[in-house]
């Protein structure tokens, strides 16, 4: 029976990183499809949210069940709770994926602020190495790797806090283009959101391996010891 269960958490494992590699690719192709103005890309990827939200459901339940099935010992039940935590945190970097692509629709075919189009690829691609590295944590169930990666988000924020004020200052220069800068604010927001749910997951990936739930911030802790 243990060998049973052993496969099927190598599944759900297996299942959870292919779910977390497809939410990386689809963050980055989110600011290049709002970047290009491209409407059809956008809308497939409103439609694939569908499918993460299904997948995510479908994780969940089998994590249940297995639950249920099986007597998990005290590092595998850890395991899974922290799981079902990580899932539901690409479910909801997903969503502001899915909020990406609907302000693109919504956006008319004008030009974006040069600074806002250079730095937010930037920013999409260091949010997406971050959720990479996360993903990558939680297949070694390494601890300090978990803990390096929130460090950063710093970067992410500073450029977050630029682009802020570039469009502040759009709308001192086009003060018709308020609705147009509340939607590129938005899509900003939701870019740095999405770094900030990666932060989240490393929490659940410590969780894991400690058995002591810790939040996690810029500032490096010494880590605690192994809960057996």
């Amino acid at each position: 029976m243990r060998i049973a269960f052993t496969r099927e958490m190598e599944l759900l494992q297996e299942r959870t990183l292919s779910l977390g590699s497809q939410v990386s690719s689809n963050l980055r192709l989110s600011v290049d499809v709002l970047l290009r103005g491209d409407k059809s890309g956008a809308r497939q990827l409103v439609a694939i949210d569908e499918d993460v939200n299904a997948k995510r459901i479908n994780i969940g339940m089998d994590c249940l069940s297995l639950i249920a099935r099986q007597q998990p010992v005290a590092s595998d039940m850890r395991q899974l709770a922290a799981l079902l935590e990580i899932v539901g945190e690409l479910e909801r970097i997903h969503d502001y994926v899915k909020g990406i692509a609907k302000i693109t629709l919504m956006l008319a075919d004008s030009g974006l602020p040069e600074a806002y189009r250079r730095t937010l690829p930037i920013m999409a691609e260091k949010a997406s190495h971050m959720l990479n590295e996360a993903m990558r944590a939680f297949a070694e169930v390494n601890g300090d790797l978990a803990r390096a990666i929130p460090h950063e988000d710093d970067e992410i924020d500073e450029m977050f806090n630029h682009l802020y004020t570039v469009i502040i200052n759009y709308v001192r220069a086009y003060p018709t283009e308020v609705d147009r800068a509340n939607k590129l604010e938005w899509a900003l927001h939701n870019l740095e959101r999405s770094a900030d749910r990666v932060i989240n997951i490393c929490e659940w990936i410590l969780y894991m391996v400690t058995g002591v739930y810790t939040e996690l911030d810029s500032e490096y802790e010494a880590p605690p010891e192994v809960i057996d």
